[in-house]
C-alpha cells in the first residue's frame, strides 16, 4: 500500500496477541502498514487496569488507528470476566423472557447491550463480535444457547435491542454467522459443516435477521465457515455469491464483512497456505480477514505485497472504530444509566444461573 507512514490506515488483517502486554515483536505487527485490528481474548486479561493499559499501548503501536475488538456475547462467550466486567446469561435466556413477557424481554435485551458496550467502551474496545444471529434448531451444540430462539422474528428484535444498548455507549456491533450456522450440526473450528438445504429454505429462516431493519444498525457482518451446498460450491466466508450477490446485492448492507478466524478447520476448504485463504476471503468480499492463535501464519502474511485499496474499502474498516461515550472504568460507576442497568441485568442473570 502506498500511504504515509504518518496516517496509516487499518489494514486487511486482523492479528491476536499472545498475553496480557504487546511483546516487541508484537508492537512491530501491530505497526505493519497490512493490520487492521486486534482481537482480543481471555488470555489477555486479567483485572481492568491491566486491560486498559493493553488496550493504550495497542494504539500507541501505530501511527494511525486500529481496530479493537472482543468476542463478548454473554453466556459461555465473554472473554472479560471479573473486575470490571457484569456476568451476563445467555441469550437463549432473553428468548426464553420473550415468550413470557416480549416488552420486557426487548428492554432487558437493551439493558444487556448497554451494559456490555458500557464496559467495553470504558476500556477503549471498539467493537464486539455480537449478537449471534443465528436461529437455533436444535442441532447445533457450538450455537446452542448463544442463539436468542428458534423464531427468527423474536432473534431480530431482541438482537435490534441489544444493538440499540451497545449504540448507545460508542461500541460497534458484528452480527454472526451469515447466513446461519444453527441449522447445522458439525462445528466449523474442528471441520466444514455442510447445509444441504435449498436457497428458498434459508432466505424463510435463517436470514430474516438480516432482511431486518437490524441490518442497517451493523457495523459489521461475520460469515461462517459452512458450505451451503445447494447454493454455491465454498463455504460463505469465501463465497463472491454470499457476500456479493446476497449479502451486498439482495440485502443492501454496507458496513464491512470480517472473515472468521482463517485457522480453524472450516477455512480448510480455501487450502492449507495462510495466502490462499486471506486472499479467498478478501477476494470474495470480506473487508478484514482475521488470523488467531497463528502468530507464524501473521509473520508469514506481512511478508506478502498486498494490493492498494479503495477508499469503500478502507471507509468500511474505519466504520468499525468505535465512540466510546464512557472514558475510562472509573467513570463508570458515575454513570447513572448503567448503573441502573447492571443491576436488573445482574439481576436477571442471577435467576438464569447458566455458569
Amino acid at each position: 500500500m502506498n500511504i504515509a507512514a504518518s496516517s496509516l490506515p487499518p489494514g486487511p488483517l486482523m492479528i491476536d496477541l499472545a498475553g496480557l502486554e504487546p511483546s516487541p515483536e508484537e508492537l512491530r505487527r501491530l505497526a505493519h502498514p497490512a493490520v487492521g485490528g486486534v482481537i482480543l481474548f481471555a488470555r489477555n486479561y486479567r483485572d481492568s487496569a491491566q486491560l486498559a493499559a493493553l488496550v493504550q499501548a495497542i494504539r500507541s503501536a501505530r501511527p494511525g488507528p486500529l481496530v479493537i475488538a472482543v468476542d463478548q456475547e454473554g453466556g459461555r462467550v465473554q472473554r472479560f470476566r471479573g473486575d470490571g466486567f457484569t456476568p451476563v446469561a445467555p441469550m437463549r435466556r432473553l428468548g426464553d423472557e420473550y415468550e413470557r413477557d416480549p416488552e420486557q424481554a426487548v428492554a432487558l435485551a437493551y439493558d444487556v447491550g448497554l451494559v456490555i458496550g458500557a464496559e467495553l467502551a470504558a476500556h477503549g474496545i471498539d467493537l464486539t463480535f455480537a449478537p449471534v444471529l443465528d436461529v437455533e434448531a436444535g442441532v447445533s451444540a457450538v450455537i446452542g444457547d448463544r442463539a436468542f430462539s428458534d423464531d427468527p422474528a423474536v432473534v431480530a428484535r431482541l438482537a435490534q435491542s441489544v444493538v440499540a444498548g451497545l449504540s448507545m455507549m460508542g461500541v460497534r456491533a458484528v452480527g454472526k454467522h451469515f447466513p446461519g450456522h444453527g441449522t447445522v450440526a458439525a462445528d466449523s473450528h474442528e471441520t466444514l459443516p455442510v447445509d444441504s438445504r435449498p436457497f428458498e429454505a434459508i432466505w424463510q429462516r435463517d436470514l430474516v435477521p438480516y432482511r431486518h431493519r437490524l441490518l442497517r444498525s451493523l457495523a459489521g457482518g461475520m460469515p461462517a465457515h459452512v458450505r451451503y451446498e445447494r447454493c454455491a460450491p465454498g463455504p460463505a466466508g469465501f463465497s463472491a455469491f454470499w457476500l456479493g450477490e446476497v449479502l451486498r446485492g439482495r440485502l443492501g448492507f454496507r458496513g464491512a464483512v470480517l472473515s472468521d478466524d482463517l485457522g480453524m478447520a472450516g477455512a480448510g476448504a480455501a487450502g492449507d497456505d495462510p495466502r490462499a485463504r486471506a486472499t479467498a476471503a478478501l477476494s470474495a468480499g470480506c473487508d478484514l480477514a482475521l488470523v488467531c492463535n497463528r502468530p507464524e501464519w501473521v509473520e508469514r502474511l506481512l511478508e506478502e505485497a498486498w494490493p492498494e485499496e479503495t477508499a469503500d474499502v478502507i471507509a468500511r474498516r474505519t466504520g468499525l472504530l468505535g465512540s466510546p461515550r464512557i472514558p475510562d472504568p472509573f467513570e463508570l460507576e458515575l454513570f447513572e444509566p448503567y448503573l441502573q442497568a447492571r443491576e436488573r441485568v445482574r439481576d436477571w442473570s442471577q435467576r438464569n444461573v447458566w455458569f
